[in-house]
């Protein structure tokens, strides 16, 4: 397969062919509760869906009325964690338009980051995060 025809690529949705599969993802939006501050700590991140809940999504991306909710996994490294690829997670699509909300299943272990999604990082945590992905740290 030619290589440069494998994937399709846009703000919103990322198909990759390979010769014994096709791999779907979707632009979503992961909140970090910051337990002393007033705002969570937002993270733009790819998951990936089952052919059936990607299509779906597609089918109804311009509904601004639709809701719905899909098994995904993370497919998104984030800064400050070992290996956060394939975390179990809920993807939900809430009426308005807005990327869909990931977030991870319980019961996957000691992993630092689900102990931090769950329990909340400091304002200091997210602040070094906001620094560290500008480049700044």
């Amino acid at each position: 397969m030619d290589q440069k025809n494998i994937a399709e690529l846009s703000s919103d949705f990322c198909v990759i062919r390979h010769e014994e599969q096709t791999d779907r993802f979707a632009r979503a939006v992961l909140r970090q509760t910051v337990n002393d501050h007033c705002d969570d700590l937002e993270y733009g991140v790819w998951v990936s869906l089952s052919e059936k809940s990607f299509d779906d999504y597609y089918d109804h991306f311009d509904d601004q009325n639709y809701e719905a909710t899909y098994f995904g996994y993370l497919c998104t490294l984030i800064p400050e964690y070992d290996d956060t690829n394939s975390i179990k997670t809920k993807v939900v699509l809430s009426a308005g338009g807005s990327r869909p909300e990931v977030v991870p299943h319980h019961g996957q272990g000691e992993h630092p980051f689900l102990h931090d999604y769950f329990n909340g990082i400091s304002k200091a945590q997210a602040e070094q995060r906001i620094r560290y992905a500008m480049g700044e740290d």
